[in-house]
């Protein structure tokens, strides 16, 4: 599961920290941006490479919402669910979302295209509502916004 290739990236971001565990969050992101995700041989690797416990890792992996551990679509859409977001109509976007992508929050489109998740904060609550699509930060939102979005993201 760890490549060379992997390996030395990590290597290079553990040159950097005064310990291997403080390594860890790089490490999971780097795996994951090779894979797509975080297996569960993924994450035993990782823990082995910088002398952790799968636990402790895993700890760490779950609380990070960026750290994904199960298969993902090509396309995160993440869809603030805020106060801000909500006073400003996160249900109508969300519902729209889940209406355009045949799926509900937490799944991903039967063509691997787009997986639909809610983060807690996106922080920009003066252009609520918001989502992010990868990293690119989408706000003021309206139905036709979020379908011309939806284009640009084949």
């Amino acid at each position: 599961m760890l490549t060379e290739e992997i390996k030395r990236e990590i290597e290079t971001e553990i040159e950097v920290c005064p310990t291997l565990r403080c390594a860890c969050i790089e490490a999971l992101q780097i795996v994951q941006r090779h894979h797509g995700w975080v297996s569960d041989e993924g994450l035993k690797n990782v823990a082995e490479f910088l002398g952790m416990t799968v636990e402790e890792l895993d700890s760490i992996a779950t609380f990070y919402n960026r750290i994904y551990r199960k298969p993902v679509g090509r396309h995160i859409i993440l869809v603030c669910d805020s106060v801000s977001c909500w006073i400003m109509g996160f249900e109508h976007i969300r519902d729209y979302l889940i209406q355009c992508l045949g799926i509900e929050l937490g799944e991903t489109t039967l063509d691997g295209r787009f997986t639909l998740l809610p983060i807690q904060c996106l922080g920009v609550c003066d252009q609520a509502p918001a989502m992010m699509i990868d990293d690119e930060l989408y706000g003021d939102l309206d139905l036709g916004k979020i379908d011309r979005i939806l284009e640009n993201h084949k």
